[in-house]
């Protein structure tokens, strides 16, 4: 497997586990509107090296979660904008352009300050 993302979060807001009970969790880089950044994971730039496909693999600290759906915008925003949402509910389609479904068999991450998110090809 190849690397084709590779970041770290540099702070989590204070309500950004919120999320989590729906089983999502959304990341921003710099430019996050204030009135999101209490809701969101930030992460530095950083681009990806190549494209995002459906079974790559999500891994954000020891978690490990297949990429089983896509939104058009996903790769455009994380790379622009260090935006992304993690819905963690396995969805062949996505619900929202700016989504990377995964598949999660067990416990949600909870990833702290330091944690790393890396996406690697199938």
């Amino acid at each position: 497997m190849s690397v084709i993302y590779r970041n770290q979060i540099c702070a989590v807001g204070s309500q950004a586990e919120s999320f989590l009970s729906e089983k999502m969790l959304v990341t921003f880089g710099g430019k996050a509107p204030d009135e999101l950044r209490d809701f969101c994971y930030a992460l530095p730039e950083a681009t990806s090296s190549g494209t995002i496909g459906v079974g790559d693999v999500l891994a954000i600290g020891e978690h490990r979660f297949p990429i089983t759906a896509i939104g058009a915008l996903a790769q455009r925003n994380l790379d622009s904008l260090g935006h992304v949402t993690l819905v963690f509910d396995g969805a062949d389609e996505p619900r929202l352009e700016g989504a990377l479904h995964v598949r999660c068999g067990g416990e949600l991450p909870r990833p702290q300050a330091g944690s790393t998110i890396l996406i690697e090809s199938a």
